[in-house]
Order: C-alpha cells, then structure tokens, then sequence
C-alpha cells in the first residue's frame, strides 16, 4: 500500500475566508491559495479542488493509457492529455459532475480505432476514474497525431 498527503488551513467562513494546500508527501507544492470565489467564478490566481482532481484525473488517466498501449504493442511517443473537470450547483448542493478527458496521441503503428479503443479502457479503470465511477460522468476524445 502507499499513502500520499496533503494538507489544507482554512480561515475565516466559505464565502469571504480563504485558505491554502499543499503536497506534503512531495513537497512539490506548498501553501496554493484556495478560496470559494476561485471554485464558482474565476480563479484570480487561486487554485480549487476540482483543479487539483482535473490535475490527478490527467495524470493518473495518461498513465494508464501508456500501459494499454505499450501492452498492445503500440507503445506511444507522446501523450498529451488534459481534463476538464465541472463543478456545478444540483438542486441545492455543490457537486463534481463531469470529468471530460482529451488526449492527443504519437503513437506509431496504432490507428485512430486502436487510440479510441484503448482510451476508453483507460477512462474506465486508471484508479482516480474508478474512484469517480457512479458519481461523476466521464467522457474521452482521442485523436491521433503524427
């Protein structure tokens, strides 16, 4: 088993406080600034959970796309993924509701049929999309490049 941490300081109330997060584990991050306003509006230079889930869901999802491909025997030069990741007001409470993946992919000897195939399979089963299944939608595009 492995554990990573983070932590976060809040002060002051949801709407008007603010706070910070950081990676303890890596120390890679230190005290990113948090608030409400930069989750339901513009960032204004602050990050959000639902960046730092968009940033794991990216990372996690690249990864075990490589490993289906390279699997397949069309192990890829580069992927380039990004995810965008929606927080919304539903009835009356805040919710994750769609995390949607797009990548582009150097991947020699597969075709476009091959990318999609294995993209789909890595939305469904990198750990971070099994941790979300039944609660968020998940969607991925895939385009071969190169």
């Amino acid at each position: 088993m492995t554990v990573r941490r983070a932590e976060a300081v809040w002060q002051g109330d949801l709407f008007t406080g603010s706070g910070t997060v950081s990676g303890v584990s890596t120390g890679l991050f230190t005290d990113l600034p948090v608030s409400w306003p930069s989750r339901t509006e513009e960032p204004g230079g602050r990050t959000s959970p639902e960046e730092l889930l968009a940033a794991a869901h990216a990372s996690c999802f690249s990864m075990q796309l490589s490993n289906i491909l390279a699997k397949a025997g069309t192990p890829a030069e580069r992927l380039e993924v990004s995810a965008e990741v929606a927080f919304e007001k539903v009835g009356d409470a805040w919710s994750v509701t769609s995390s949607a993946l797009s990548v582009r992919g150097t991947v020699p000897g597969a075709d476009e049929a091959a990318l999609h195939e294995a993209a789909e399979g890595a939305k469904d089963n990198c750990p971070i999309s099994r941790a979300l299944k039944g609660n968020v939608e998940m969607t991925v595009e895939a385009t071969l490049v190169g």
